[in-house]
């Protein structure tokens, strides 16, 4: 096996990949941006990336979303929940009153700002591909301090000023597993699926027919978000994850019902949910009273209705 991830080592999402079974001994090779991840997936030149999807301070995260929907279809087969600690790391020597520059992934700035603000109050932040990228410009001097992980600390030649640094406590990102379009894994019970909906007609209650889709055969949306897709203003795609999978179904009639309705549906997986959450199912909504409607729809038809 062959994984890409974010780099350069010593990222979060390195330590996400650490954690999947699959990837001990194999090879695990770093890029330097998402987009480039995913290519070398899309290229074969790997066979799964692992890449950030949301955080749960911060949102969903932009640049993977965007890929996903809009890039070449890639599946996401697995999840991978993080908790997520920053540390301040510096050059050996260098103390609070020296730090005047502090280099991040843009999303973990916002999960430090005030404690940056009361303890280095004078630094500017300096924007990085990774917060492993942030802690190799330190070491390359060109900031003073970086948000990272502590166990980049060593890897970097730095040192932990600080650490278990957050404005929000028990932060924790969502990690996706990804491999080329694939028949999904088999359902658990404890399933998640994400897909992306096109609107294809801006018009009042648009939203509102998506979201009927679901609600009427009881699926929990877990996440639903709007995307522009490029095409315009007023073009936008809508970014779900909902519980379930596609086999089950309740699933596999929304997606029908939901294709019915948009432009497009471009399917993104089901995979197990790595918190193991069990969905409650409605009555009416279980695979056997899918079965029975069926049963007796075809009976009618047939012209033996039940008495």
């Amino acid at each position: 096996m062959r994984y890409a991830y974010l780099g350069p080592q010593g990222t979060f999402t390195e330590a996400a990949l650490r954690s999947l079974p699959d990837a001990a001994g194999a090879e695990q090779l770093p890029y330097a941006t998402v987009p480039a991840a995913l290519d070398a997936l899309r290229r074969d030149e790997v066979d799964a990336a692992v890449v950030a999807l949301e955080n749960s301070v911060e949102g969903s995260v932009p640049t993977t979303l965007d890929e996903l929907a809009m890039g070449d279809p890639l599946q996401i087969v697995s999840e991978i929940h993080l908790p997520v600690s920053f540390a301040l790391l510096v050059r050996p020597g260098t103390g609070f009153a020296d730090v005047k520059t502090v280099a991040s992934h843009p999303h973990a700035q916002p999960q430090c700002r005030r404690w940056l603000a009361e303890h280095v109050p004078d630094a500017e932040w300096r924007a990085a591909t990774s917060n492993a990228e942030a802690a190799q410009h330190v070491a390359d001097g060109h900031y003073d301090a970086a948000l990272a992980g502590s166990f980049a600390a060593a890897r970097y030649g730095l040192e932990v000023l600080a650490e278990d640094i957050h404005d929000v406590a028990d932060a924790v990102t969502r990690f996706v597993e990804l491999r080329r379009p694939c028949a999904p894994p088999a359902p658990t019970g404890t399933d998640r699926t994400t897909v992306a909906a096109f609107i294809g007609e801006d018009h009042p209650g648009a939203l509102l027919e998506i979201l009927n889709e679901f609600a009427i055969r009881g699926i929990n949306l877990t996440l639903i978000q709007s995307r522009p897709t490029g095409a315009g203003l007023g073009s936008y795609l809508f970014w779900m994850d909902f519980e379930g999978h596609v086999e089950d179904a309740r699933v596999g009639e929304a997606l029908m019902g939901l294709r019915r309705v948009v432009a497009d549906v471009r399917f993104l997986g089901s995979y197990s949910r790595a918190d193991q959450v069990r969905p409650e199912i409605r009555r009416g909504t279980h695979d056997a009273d899918f079965t029975e409607a069926a049963a007796w729809l075809t009976a009618i038809r047939q012209g033996h209705p039940e008495p």
